[in-house]
């Protein structure tokens, strides 16, 4: 187990990696420090090949409370009022949240807590989600003059835009239970002792599958949706093709046929 100051990092046998965010003194915001653990844990994870699964969870009250605005503050010292600062930390957010995205190993948040403005992101850009029912979400720039642009990307792209323009043009908190019916988390779970058990029960179902498997799909399934749907369908008939000669998938394959456990080279 490697323990950093702010992120730990936990690799099971079975291959789960377990990110944890552990600033609870500032509601695991991200700081720039955080984002670069971030950004090296999630790099780091999709070249193992010992880590199939990776579950970001959190400890403390809060899940994420999203940027650091006194560390925001202090940036705007520098001699342009802060501009190249701003920049560099926004970019840096963008690029951990498409690292996530764009990481082979499927990626799953364990909410706890509230998860709001770049935390709710930080959700939304994990490929599945479960919160526990006291779980809350928003995307609250509003109410500080500061609209959530960069949070709605990966918002827009997990719900409906009716529910995200609500959720950014009045800053509400919503449920977990009411983020679960728009699509925003996959789940939720009632008692927050269990959510872990639960989160752990998804990962290991994930990880018995193909690598090769997931990391195809995973990519495919990014890749398409961002295309008009002729597209979609050529891209997609060409990754089935590809797939379909990989070494697992005639494994695959031949198991359901002959009615056995396949063996994965994950290749």
């Amino acid at each position: 187990m490697q323990t950093g100051d702010i992120l730990l990092q936990d690799l099971d046998a079975d291959g789960i990696l377990r990110l944890t965010l552990n600033d609870p003194g500032r509601r695991n915001a991200l700081s720039e420090a955080m984002l670069t653990e971030l950004s090296r844990a999630f790099a780091r994870a999709g070249g193992d090949p010992a880590v199939r699964v990776i579950i970001l969870a959190a400890h403390g009250p809060a899940f994420c409370a999203g940027h650091d605005l006194k560390e925001m503050t202090a940036g705007r010292a520098g001699p342009d009022g802060g501009r190249a600062y701003f920049a560099r930390i926004l970019t840096l957010c963008s690029d951990v949240m498409q690292g996530i995205v764009t990481c082979p190993k499927p990626v799953i948040a364990e909410v706890t807590g509230i998860a709001t403005a770049a935390g709710c992101q930080l959700v939304a850009s994990c490929d599945l989600a479960i919160a526990a029912q006291s779980a809350t979400f928003s995307t609250p720039g509003v109410h500080i003059g500061l609209f959530c642009s960069t949070p709605m990307v990966a918002l827009s792209r997990n719900v409906a835009s009716k529910h995200a323009m609500d959720m950014l043009l009045t800053g509400d908190i919503i449920t977990a239970d009411h983020a679960a019916r728009m699509g925003l988390i996959n789940r939720t779970v009632a008692h927050q002792d269990a959510l872990r058990e639960a989160t752990m029960q998804m990962a290991c179902k994930i990880a018995s599958k193909s690598a090769m498997t997931l990391a195809t799909g995973k990519r495919a399934f990014y890749e398409q949706r961002e295309m008009p749907l002729s597209a979609a369908y050529a891209h997609a008939t060409q990754v089935m093709v590809d797939n379909m000669l990989a070494r697992d998938a005639e494994e695959g394959i031949a198991a359901f046929i002959e009615k056995r456990t396949p063996h994965w080279k994950d290749a």
